[in-house]
């Protein structure tokens, strides 16, 4: 199989964590991976535009593939909810505005696929990631961990479409 990036996203307004890794032969590495953050005293529409701009251009830089992103996890605060909400939508858009296929996975599947348990705690999810991608230490914060934690379920869950990608990629 060709190599073939995924950009895993976990959005929020107030930081958007973001990993790209590459996936080749059931091997994956760590491409580029960091936190895209919004101001808090900002409009959140501006917030939003900042966040589409970022996601636009980690596109643009890395040409992934195939996006992965956090579903959004429903707690009892519904005011933050609707703002990831919102920030979920603007990374989508701007996936999918460059063509992008986009995929969803909920925390607990993610957990599930790298760990082998769905109420795996973040530490370990952590450890998972930092051990798949062979880095030096545990990505932090733990928004930027969790982008990644999405890529590789992806990368997991979507062998078959990410080979079915690479032959396109071939043509």
């Amino acid at each position: 199989m060709k190599r073939v990036l995924i950009l895993g996203l976990d959005p929020g307004l107030a930081i958007t964590g973001y990993g790209i890794i590459a996936a080749e032969n059931r091997r994956y590495e760590a491409v580029a991976y960091g936190g895209i953050t919004t101001k808090a005293g900002m409009p959140q529409a501006q917030r939003l535009v900042v966040l589409y701009d970022a996601v636009s251009e980690l596109i643009t830089k890395y040409r992934p593939q195939t996006v992965a992103v956090e579903q959004l996890f429903f707690n009892r605060n519904v005011t933050s909810a609707f703002a990831v909400g919102q920030a979920r939508g603007v990374a989508m858009l701007a996936a999918a505005k460059q063509g992008l296929p986009v995929d969803e996975y909920t925390p607990l599947q993610v957990k599930q696929t790298l760990t082998g348990h769905g109420r795996a705690e973040k530490d370990q999810v952590g450890y998972m990631v930092r051990t798949l991608l062979r880095l030096s230490e545990m990505p932090k914060p733990d928004d930027v961990s969790d982008a990644l934690a999405v890529a590789l379920c992806h990368a997991f869950h979507a062998e078959s479409g990410l080979l079915r990608l690479a032959r396109q990629a071939d043509s």
